[in-house]
Order: structure tokens, then sequence, then C-alpha cells
């Protein structure tokens, strides 16, 4: 894996990806902040040596470097997930390649289901801890000891003082900002009335396909870490509807507005 670290970052870097100290991963319906970014420049995922590529519909394949807020980004637009088929190395090998060009900050966004039902659809989570449910961990191999430590420390994965400054923006800004708990599962099946009710019941307030693997990584490598759920449904057991991807991606667009502002105030202060 050091081989194709090495080329990758290489190819990033000869591509004019100099040095970000910020790194963004965009999640479903959420790729507008792009349009904030002055671009610098840009490589296709299928371009990059060594990258997945990514093969969900509405997913974007590209990572941006460029300045926002006066801060040098790197974005990918489009993540990821092991429903795609791929290892839980292969989603977090963009987090690794975004760590050996320079950020030391990785912000994150995902769109994920309601579990408490005192969050709304078109509301945001501030991930505060997370349940792994995807059955692994994306440091579950030989040699992860040359990259990292390998028992990684997960009492705080979510930067507290990161997560201070977004409630502060997000009061400021009056955007309701909830605090909670993030399952990640694999997917790509939507829930069961069941799988709900038993999410509930271990402390979980929402649920999506992503991010943890990528919170785990960031830990791996000593990044400070931050991450929000755009809240996307409502996952009601007792009143559970059959779910429309078009009206999830629909919401997060309706959401998205809020996410940018959090956002681009966050990295002001960085």
């Amino acid at each position: 894996m050091i081989k194709a670290i090495t080329e990758s970052t290489e190819y990033l870097q000869n591509k004019g990806f100099d040095a970000p100290e910020v790194g963004i991963i965009l999640g479903t319906g959420l790729g507008q902040l792009i349009g904030e970014i002055e671009i610098l420049a840009e490589a296709s995922y299928n371009h990059i040596p060594n990258f997945p590529t990514a093969t969900v519909e509405f997913h974007k394949g590209k990572l941006i470097y460029g300045i926002l807020e006066g801060k040098k980004v790197v974005v990918m637009q489009g993540r990821f997930h092991v429903y795609e088929g791929y290892s839980l190395q292969d989603v977090t090998f963009p987090v690794r390649i975004m760590e050996k060009l320079g950020i030391t900050t990785l912000l994150v966004s995902n769109a994920a289901g309601a579990i408490n039902l005192d969050f709304k659809k078109g509301e945001i989570m501030l991930i505060d801890d997370h349940i792994n449910l995807q059955g692994s961990s994306p440091l579950a191999f030989k040699g992860v000891s040359e990259l990292g430590e390998r028992f990684v420390d997960m009492s705080a994965p979510y930067d507290s003082e990161l997560n201070s400054k977004f409630e502060s923006i997000a009061k400021a800004n009056n955007i309701q900002l909830h605090k909670g708990v993030y399952a990640s599962v694999v997917g790509p099946q939507l829930e069961t009335r069941a799988e709900y009710r038993m999410l509930k019941t271990i402390g979980a307030d929402a649920v999506g396909m992503s991010t943890v693997p990528e919170i785990i990584v960031a830990n791996h490598l000593k990044l400070k870490t931050a991450a929000v759920s755009v809240l996307t449904d409502e996952c009601n057991p007792d009143d559970l509807k059959p779910v429309d991807i078009s009206e999830i991606i629909a919401m997060a667009a309706k959401a998205e507005p809020n996410m940018i502002t959090l956002f681009k105030e966050i990295i002001k202060t960085l």
C-alpha cells in the first residue's frame, strides 16, 4: 500500500495539488460546495493511479484542489462505499492520499436517515460519536502498523474543539444543529422496521452507509476530524413509508445551503 500511496500522491502533486491544509469529503447530494471554491487543479478518480472509481450515478468522481475561505483545500466530490463492492481499504485510500498531500484537518459530510424521531428531515446532525456496523475495520490488514499505530484509540474520534466551533457557528447563523451518534451499515438496501428498532435500542440517532471507515483512518493518521449528517428521511418503524432515493437527494439539496455555511465558516477559523 505504501507504494500505491506514493504513486497516487506524486501524480496529484504533479497535477498541482500543493500542500492542502484541509480535506473535505462530500456526501450524497452535497456537491454544491464546489461552486464556492477557487479551483486550481482537479483530477478524475479514474485518472489517478490506484484510485477506486465511483460507481453510484449520483456520486461525482473528482478530486478537486483550490482555495476556500483563504485556505488550501482538497475535496472529494463523490466517495466510495463498501456496497459498491470495494474493500474498506479501497474506501479509505483517498483519506491516506489527502494526508500524504499535507492535510491536518478532515471535514466529512453525509446524507443519513434520522433514527431519533426528535430530529426531522432537512435538518443537520453534528456527529459526536459513531457505531461501526460494517462488519470489519479499514485497519484490519497486514502491514497497517507501517502506516500508523495498529491499535488506534477511539475514545474521542471526533475533535471536540471542531465540534464546539460547529455548534457556535450554527447558533450564530440560526441553523438547527442536532448532535448525536451515527451508525454506519453496509447497505445498499435500506433498513427494515426491526433494524430501525435495533439501531434506536443500541443508541444510534442517525444511520448511513459511509463516513465511519474514513473517520477511523483519519484517527489512524492523527488528523483533526469532524463530520455532519444531513438528515434526508425519518426512520419511524411504526410508520415506515417506502423510500424514494430521488426524494432523499432532493432533501439533501434542500439542507445543503446550511451545510455549506457551516463548512465555510469553520474553515475560516482553522
